[in-house]
């Protein structure tokens, strides 16, 4: 990629100095590449060791279900009030097509959301354990197969923005590869159900964003993100990463503008907080929080149950999901530096935080994280060829 004149002068940016160095796997010194082949190598190793012992939980919980089916209980369920609804018969899905059936039957979101929540157990303190209402009022406009349809349509936005954005950057297989790989990733919109799920929801719209985001029009971009943040909170941290590169960049207009969405986003989540407390009971349900401290393993699992990788066995799965962060980081630019480092940030505060049925977090990378799949094989072959380098 050609650099713009100045860009290698003293005085440039962190960032701009960064993109000059294009491709850094392919300028590393011997000692250096041979280094990170071999973390490469140990972190695919520890994968599928670390990801072992939560699949046998999780095989000893289901056995154990599956062996003692619960006992029926009195009312019968009420029928369902769609077909959303008829098909999500349990958990989390279930939930929000009841609330999204409520909302579009004339109920208030919080009214709806907070008396679903408590009768089927679920906490509502604090406030982020119940969703924000930007998505059920969706739903109660166009219906939840009308929301599905909008995610296809970010599918194939997603796509002509990625071949639009990879076209100067990478050759031609790199290319198809990655389209097809999108392509698999955005299947999720297909599921009857999608219009239901928020981290997916999200994850379509960050991943619209980060492959339209352009210097000299970044407002698309920030609408993109925007949309995320509105259905799930746990987009935050990408826009703050783009506060940061704005700031590195200098960009000081482009700063404003992501630091007026987090004040817009701030507000909104403040009149969220109070008509959530506005509408709390005595002895409602309160979280068991978010500090599970469970490592790696989790964010690991959750991609190989998230992915086309649940059609490995799971220790190879795994393996294989640390390649895709490899194949960003190798990308080199704004774009392969941003996309690693919102990836890696993402799955740390799910290694962190998340409790093991909090897996889905990992959605909101996704499908744009399985894309440096299509960049990982060139990248080992620049770190061989870097770490062979005659000296």
């Amino acid at each position: 990629m050609t650099q713009a004149p100045g860009r290698h002068a003293a005085g440039a940016s962190l960032l701009a100095r960064w993109e000059a160095v294009g491709r850094p796997f392919a300028h590393l010194p011997r000692a250096a590449a041979a280094l990170v082949l071999a973390l490469i190598v140990a972190a695919m190793a520890w994968s599928a060791i670390a990801t072992a012992p939560v699949d046998r939980a999780e095989r000893a919980v289901n056995s154990a279900s599956t062996a003692t089916p619960p006992a029926p209980t009195l009312p019968a369920p009420t029928p369902p009030a769609s077909a959303a609804e008829a098909q999500a018969d349990d958990g989390d899905l279930a939930l929000y097509a009841r609330i999204s059936a409520r909302v579009a039957a004339g109920e208030g979101y919080y009214a709806a959301a907070m008396d679903e929540q408590r009768r089927d157990n679920y906490p509502t303190r604090p406030f982020v354990a119940v969703r924000q209402p930007s998505l059920a009022w969706l739903q109660a406009a166009i219906g939840v197969d009308g929301v599905r349809l909008i995610a296809l349509g970010l599918v194939a936005a997603c796509l002509l923005a990625l071949q639009l954005r990879l076209a100067p950057l990478v050759s031609l297989p790199e290319r198809l590869a990655a389209l097809v790989l999108l392509t698999l990733g955005g299947a999720a919109a297909m599921v009857p159900l999608a219009g239901l799920i928020h981290e997916l929801w999200a994850g379509l719209w960050l991943t619209l964003a980060l492959l339209i985001y352009r210097e000299e029009r970044w407002w698309p971009a920030l609408i993109a993100a925007a949309m995320a943040l509105a259905v799930r909170e746990l987009a935050v941290p990408f826009v703050l990463l783009w506060l940061a590169f704005a700031l590195a960049a200098r960009r000081w207009h482009e700063a404003a503008g992501v630091g007026a969405l987090l004040a817009v986003f701030t507000v909104g989540m403040g009149l969220h907080y109070l008509a959530v407390e506005g509408g709390r009971l005595p002895g409602d349900p309160v979280s068991q929080g978010w500090d599970a401290f469970i490592g790696y393993g989790l964010p690991l699992m959750a991609l190989w149950r998230l992915t086309g990788l649940a059609l490995l066995p799971v220790s190879l799965g795994a393996a294989i999901a640390v390649l895709p962060l490899i194949g960003w980081a190798a990308l080199g630019g704004r774009l392969g530096l941003f996309a690693a480092l919102w990836f890696a940030g993402l799955f740390t505060m799910t290694a962190l935080f998340a409790r093991p049925e909090n897996f889905y977090w990992v959605q909101l990378a996704l499908p744009a994280y399985g894309i440096g799949l299509a960049f990982a094989p060139r990248a080992i072959v620049e770190l061989a060829r870097s770490a062979l380098r005659q000296t």
